[in-house]
C-alpha cells in the first residue's frame, strides 16, 4: 500500500510538472509577406503636446539664462579678481568664463531666432493644443534641432564653469574662524 502511494504521487507530480511547462500564451509572428508594421511609438495628439510644452519650457528658461547671463558673468569675474588680489591663481576659472562668454555670444543669436518658432507654433493653438498634425510634428522638430543648435554652441562650457569653480574652491577653502573664548 505504501509503495502503490509513493508511486501515484510521483506520477502525479511528473503530470504536475509537465502540464506547468506547457505554454498558456500562443505567439504569432507576422508573415514574410505581412507588409504593415505593428504600430508602436505612433504619435498622437496628446504626445505632441505634452513634448511642446516641455519644449516650451525649457526655451523659457534658457531664455531667463540668456538675460541673467552678463550679471552672472560679472558676479564670477568679480569673485576671480578678488581671488587674484589675494593671491591665488585663479587662471582655470578665468578661461573657464572666457569660454563660457563666448559660447553665450554665440549661443544667444540662435535662441532668438527659436522665437518665430515659438511664436508662430504652426500645428498648434494658442492653449497648445494640436489643430494639425502634421505641422505640429514638424514645429517641435524644427524646435529640437533649434535647441540641439544651442546645446551645440554652448558646448558643455557652463557645466565646464561650474568645474572649474568646484575646483578653485576645493583647492582654496575658505578660512574657518575660531570662536573667541
Amino acid at each position: 500500500m505504501k509503495n502503490l502511494f509513493k508511486k501515484t504521487m510521483l506520477l502525479a507530480l511528473a503530470a504536475a510538472l509537465m502540464v506547468a511547462s506547457l505554454p498558456f500564451v500562443s505567439v504569432s509572428a507576422a508573415g514574410a509577406d505581412d507588409p504593415t508594421p505593428p504600430p508602436q511609438g505612433e504619435v498622437t495628439d496628446e504626445r505632441l503636446e505634452r513634448v511642446w510644452a516641455r519644449q516650451q519650457r525649457l526655451y523659457e528658461r534658457l531664455g531667463k539664462g540668456f538675460d541673467h547671463a552678463d550679471e552672472f558673468t560679472e558676479r564670477i569675474q568679480s569673485l576671480i579678481d578678488r581671488a587674484e588680489e589675494n593671491g591665488k591663481d585663479a587662471s582655470a576659472v578665468q578661461s573657464a568664463l572666457d569660454a563660457f562668454e563666448a559660447a553665450i555670444e554665440e549661443a544667444q543669436p540662435i535662441y532668438e531666432s527659436g522665437k518665430d518658432i515659438v511664436n508662430s507654433h504652426q500645428g498648434f493653438d494658442e492653449n497648445g493644443k494640436v489643430t494639425d498634425l502634421e505641422l505640429a510634428k514638424e514645429t517641435v522638430q524644427a524646435m529640437h534641432e533649434k535647441m540641439e543648435e544651442i546645446k551645440t554652441a554652448m558646448n558643455g562650457t557652463g557645466k565646464a564653469l561650474r568645474e572649474a569653480i568646484k575646483a578653485f574652491r576645493q583647492a582654496n577653502p575658505r578660512p574657518t574662524t575660531t570662536p573667541a573664548p
